[in-house]
């Protein structure tokens, strides 16, 4: 009896079913560069992200400008959030200083980057600078 319930429910799903599947987040750590001033603007992405469904950890270090989001989110979605305080916000944009190849290049290098990191090298920089190369051979 459960086989043919199990076939009732596949066909019922099948054609037009009600019941959404739902699709599972995992576990992951959202890293943000979101500008904060004072200890009110910290107090205020703390509170915000803590409240967010799947959040387990919130970590804000204002002297480097970083939070760093570790739970069952999508960091879209906690991205979004941050940016409705009013605050600047996006994907944390720095690798460590020794992660690449070429760190005082004029894509990578970037003077407000905390001590230690570099700007993240993109495929476009990396085929930019290839190309360049390639002219004065």
């Amino acid at each position: 009896m459960g086989r043919a319930m199990g076939a009732l429910e596949y066909f019922s799903d099948l054609f037009g079913g009600s019941r959404k599947m739902n699709k599972k987040k995992q576990f992951q750590t959202v890293e943000l560069k979101v500008r904060m001033d004072c200890e009110g603007c910290e107090r205020k992405v703390n509170k915000v992200l803590s409240s967010m469904s799947g959040v387990q950890t919130v970590d804000i270090n204002r002297k480097m400008q970083k939070v760093t989001v570790t739970g069952y989110v999508e960091p879209n979605k906690v991205l979004k959030k941050v940016k409705r305080t009013g605050k600047r916000a996006e994907m944390w944009p720095y690798v460590p200083y020794n992660s690449v190849t070429q760190p005082f290049s004029t894509q990578n290098y970037d003077k407000k980057a905390p001590a230690g990191f570099v700007r993240k090298e993109s495929a476009n920089a990396r085929s930019f600078s290839n190309r360049q190369d390639d002219q004065y051979e």
